[in-house]
């Protein structure tokens, strides 16, 4: 990353070799070009941005603050800021799904999904006195609309389906502080792991493998993102100015 050492919460691809990034260091959202290692756009933001999620090709949605979501254009390789959505309670992560977006907050309700402008459409831990979350933190979701949530706070990972039903909560010896979340496929989740090492899930034999790890160049993964494009991951690790990109076979 140019300028040094940054902390980058989150990624998505907007296009490939074109990454956006939401930057705790500068406090604001940045587009990348990967190619040119150059950073061609940025908006400034009056908190710190955390989670984000593409809603569109041409749209994000960025957790600002605690209670806030930021709408960021991309168009022409500049960014821009759209409309705002504020919720509830304090936001820990965000996806999208079916044109809607998937909240995940610090306490009960725990996930929402809510529509582009606002509107509670679904709830999970509504009552008060579901405990199934301890610390979720990143979220993804997958092509055919499932939502993967990490937390780390239970060393679990937890899949719902777009209505917010609970699918499965899978573990393992391997799953260490599950961090940063994507989905490759339906049936191939990749998790960032406290200890090293990019874990693969596979929901469908429900199993855990080391997929990458510190001989692989993997140290203190903290977020990453897929491209279906060009079947690349890119794993942003904690607190460094540095990317690290992995070809997908």
């Amino acid at each position: 990353m140019p300028g040094g050492m940054c902390f980058i919460h989150d990624l998505a691809v907007v296009s490939p070799g074109m990454l956006l990034v939401t930057n705790l260091s500068r406090q604001c959202v940045q587009l990348l070009d990967c190619l040119k290692g150059e950073v061609v756009s940025e908006v400034k933001l009056q908190h710190n941005p955390y989670s984000m999620c593409l809603t569109d090709r041409n749209t994000a949605a960025v957790n600002v603050g605690d209670r806030r979501i930021q709408m960021i254009k991309v168009k022409d390789k500049t960014l821009t800021k759209g409309r705002e959505l504020n919720v509830r309670k304090v936001i820990c992560g965000l996806t999208s799904s079916r044109n809607s977006l998937v909240v995940a907050y610090h306490s009960s309700p725990w996930l929402e999904v809510i529509s582009m402008d606002g509107k509670v459409l679904h709830q999970f831990g509504k009552s008060g006195k579901s405990q199934h979350f301890k610390d979720p933190s990143f979220m993804c979701t997958t092509p055919g609309g499932s939502v993967f949530i990490s937390d780390w706070g239970t060393y679990t990972i937890t899949k719902v389906d777009a209505q917010l039903n609970l699918l499965q909560t899978f573990t393992s010896p391997l799953l260490q502080t599950p961090l940063g979340i994507t989905a490759v496929t339906e049936d191939q989740i990749l998790v960032c792991n406290k200890n090293d090492s990019l874990v693969l899930l596979q929901p469908s034999t429900n199993t855990m493998s080391t997929l990458l790890g510190e001989d692989d160049g993997i140290k203190y993964p903290y977020t990453l993102t897929y491209c279906p494009d060009q079947k690349k991951v890119y794993v942003a690790p904690f607190c460094t100015d540095t990317i690290k990109v992995y070809q997908m076979s």
